[in-house]
């Protein structure tokens, strides 16, 4: 992979300064278009009032009609594609979006400008508390964010963003619903918003949502060497989830303020061959499902000239409570009746998250925002089948404290920004006595032993960023940006050593981790004016102290497994096992091991369109692509990284109807981290028609979406358990948007 993206970068740089010339020669024989696109505020910027196009960082923002083409059952799914983003899926339902190359705690979901707070990160197995079906915006910023972020957003920023805090009411009340049904996994999505004003100075707002599928599709077996057994199904992959939230809206001159009540609760399996009667020998007898109760309060407010010298204050608060099981189903050998269900695993977070932005009136041209921000975590895993029993995470409690400062001067060629972010963090374990886990034998032979008891960890993490947008014509700008962002080591990470047993994983996490410390370069070009219209940028990631999630390599190529209990083949209890025996015989957990090296992420990132065709009936290509390569300084591969995509796109309109078809050709991942496979490329064709209703006196669409048309057998190289689960086959969605009132 290094060898090809070496190769194929300059070329990549090169058709990113002669396309513009090749096009525009071939447009010089059509009118000049200066049309500008709708200018649409990024929300997660704190400076407040910015567009897109007038960001330094490289930021996606999905919107209007591109949102609604991209709708989906999770966040990841709904961000596949864009440039520099995959998903990390584990089954449908579980897509965790992957930013350059990094997932879990090191790229932060928002909703609404503040974190979800849930135990997404940790674990690869567990979904991301939040339903974007009703989003209005969601803004995807690429490369390091903790200056504004913090710790956890050394890889990227998703911010979904709801109306529910929208200062401004509809002319009038408005009920909106978006349904869709797939045969595919008999999938049923419902979302249904509203939103009424009492007065002009108060409304409410509401929204439900809520999906039921069964077992999924699939191209051919669902595990890769699998070539025996049932065809074509992904086994427990059948979920369910509910929605809901309540909002009140209070606004007059001064500014406004908004508090509101929201739940998600989610039910779904972990996809895997199922085989109560080990009829084939290797598939498993019982299955993992897990069910979540997320429930949270945001507060809201916004207050205009609060202080002498600042024009804005804006203040974000938000309580949550997240409660997630993980639960074994047990079937009898005999005959597969069901047994019992026992559960496993238990996580319970507790969060709150405030942060307090002051944008200040222009002193001598600079114009900026000061902010404080302040987290309080407790986390609490167990095993509720007794206090002997293994466990994957210890409970914690974090607490961290942050002031930022960012400043844009404005000048004669564009803009100037500078920030910084000094942050403190102190977390706390807490003690484990008298578990069964003893330990577990390190790649070296040593033996590692259970610690019982952690000392406190204190740390003063700093980051700073400094960039220019450069106007180089009417057309075309020229970003530069260099980041230093360093990021403190997630719970898991440090606390983990134990058996997660719906991830199928025994993680070994170590309390002495350092800092990372992140040195990104940015360097990208646009033009946002005229029949093309692109975005090319190209990265360079500097990680010293880069933490990752090793497998061990057996001796064979594949990972090490053990015990429940952490013995290896021919240790502890898993010594002297006949072929068969369950219990702690059963060596059914790959042991991974958080691990601390310096590395490097670069790569290159491409959005474009051309106007083919203008007029009644227009003819728009578009073009994507992007690569990512992930390596350890001292030598070998980083686990995991997306590998290379290229997309091609046309959409037209004829007679009211909307139609796109793309294409995506995602590449065969080789460069491999230890015990990793190496993982087959695959194609990905849709289609998207959207007919709105003329006459029907309400705002009406009928859309169609075809997703893998071409019902590939694809593995997504960077989930964690891509051997066990692959994509969804061919599959149609059938659906109507509707809106009654607010005109």
């Amino acid at each position: 992979m290094s060898r090809m993206i070496t190769r194929r970068l300059p070329a990549v740089l090169a058709a990113s300064v002669l396309a513009p010339i090749v096009l525009q020669s071939a447009q010089a024989q059509q009118p000049a278009d200066t049309r500008v696109l709708t200018e649409i505020i990024v929300t997660a910027d704190p400076i407040g009032g910015r567009t897109a196009d007038e960001l330094i960082q490289p930021v996606s923002v999905l919107h209007g009609d591109e949102l609604a083409r991209r709708l989906a059952g999770s966040i990841g799914e709904i961000l596949d594609g864009l440039p520099g983003v995959a998903n990390a899926d584990f089954g449908p339902g579980v897509g965790r979006p992957t930013v350059r190359g990094q997932q879990g705690s090191r790229v932060v979901v928002l909703d609404d400008g503040l974190p979800v707070a849930d135990v997404s990160g940790e674990g690869v197995d567990h979904a991301v508390a939040i339903d974007a079906r009703g989003a209005e915006q969601i803004e995807i910023f690429r490369g390091p964010m903790t200056l504004l972020y913090g710790s956890g957003a050394a890889g990227g920023v998703v911010n979904v963003r709801s109306s529910r805090f929208l200062p401004d009411f509809a002319p009038s009340s408005f009920a909106r619903l978006d349904a869709s049904y797939s045969p595919n996994g008999d999938d049923r999505q419902v979302d249904l918003q509203f939103e009424h004003a009492l007065d002009e100075a108060f409304g409410l707002r509401g929204a439900l949502g809520l999906r039921r599928s069964n077992d999924f599709s699939i191209k051919g077996f669902q595990e890769e060497d699998q070539t025996e057994g049932r065809r074509g199904r992904l086994q427990n992959s059948n979920l369910s989830s509910d929605t809901a939230s309540l909002t009140g809206m209070f606004r007059q001159d001064w500014g406004h303020i908004g508090l509101g009540a929201s739940r998600w609760r989610t039910d779904y399996g972990i996809p895997e061959v199922f085989d109560p009667q080990r009829l084939r020998g290797d598939g498993s007898d019982d299955f993992e499902r897990i069910t979540a109760d997320y429930e949270r309060i945001d507060l809201r407010a916004e207050i205009l000239d609060p202080l002498p010298g600042f024009t804005t204050l804006r203040l974000k608060s938000a309580w949550t409570r997240f409660e997630q099981q993980e639960s074994e189903f047990k079937f009898n050998r005999a005959d597969g009746s069901f047994r019992e269900a026992i559960v496993e695993a238990e996580f319970q977070n507790d969060e709150f998250d405030t942060r307090i932005d002051l944008v200040h009136a222009p002193i001598a041209g600079w114009q900026g925002v000061l902010g404080l921000q302040f987290s309080d975590r407790d986390f609490f895993a167990d095993d509720p089948r007794g206090a002997d029993r293994g466990f994957y995470v210890r409970p914690n409690r974090t607490r961290t404290s942050a002031l930022y400062l960012v400043e844009e001067l404005r000048t004669g060629f564009g803009r100037l920004e500078f920030g910084g972010r000094i942050e403190r963090t102190a977390s706390r374990a807490d003690d484990v006595i008298g578990s069964r886990v003893e330990g577990v034998t390190q790649e070296d032979g040593s033996f590692l032993p259970l610690p019982e008891q952690l000392d406190r960890r204190r740390d003063t993490p700093l980051s700073l960023s400094a960039g220019s947008i450069i106007d180089l014509d009417e057309a075309h700008h020229l970003r530069v940006a260099l980041t230093r962002a360093q990021r403190m080591p997630s719970g898991e990470q440090l606390y983990a050593f134990g058996r997660h047993a719906a991830a199928g994983t025994w993680e070994v996490g170590n309390p002495e981790l350092d800092r990372e410390t992140y040195t990104n370069f940015e360097l990208g070009i646009d033009r946002h004016l005229g029949r093309l219209r692109y975005d090319f940028t190209v990265f360079y990631n500097r990680a010293d102290d880069y933490i990752f999630l090793a497998s061990e390599d057996d001796g064979t190529g594949n990972p090490v497994f053990v015990n429940d209990i952490g013995n290896r083949a021919g240790e502890g209890a898993a010594a002297d096992c006949a072929p068969g025996a369950g219990g702690l015989c059963r060596l059914r957990n790959q042991l991974v091991t958080n691990q601390q090296a310096d590395a490097e992420f670069y790569g290159a990132e491409l959005a474009g369109s051309f106007q083919l065709v203008e007029g009644p009936v227009p003819l728009t290509l578009h073009v994507s692509g992007d690569l990512v390569r992930g390596k350890l300084r001292d030598g070998g591969n980083l686990p995991r990284i997306t590998p290379a995509r290229a997309g091609v796109g046309l959409a037209t309109r004829l007679e009211g109807i909307d139609m796109r078809v793309d294409f995506q050709r995602v590449d065969r991942q080789s460069r491999i981290g230890e015990a990793e496979s190496t993982t087959d490329g695959f194609n990905l064709l849709s289609l998207d028609l959207a007919w709105q209703l003329p006459g029907t006196g309400t705002d009406t669409t009928l859309y169609l979406r075809g997703r893998n048309l071409l019902d590939e057998d694809g593995r997504r190289h960077q989930s964690f358990f891509k051997d066990d689960a692959p994509i969804i086959g061919r599959a149609f969605y059938l659906g109507f948007r509707t809106q009654l009132g607010g005109r």
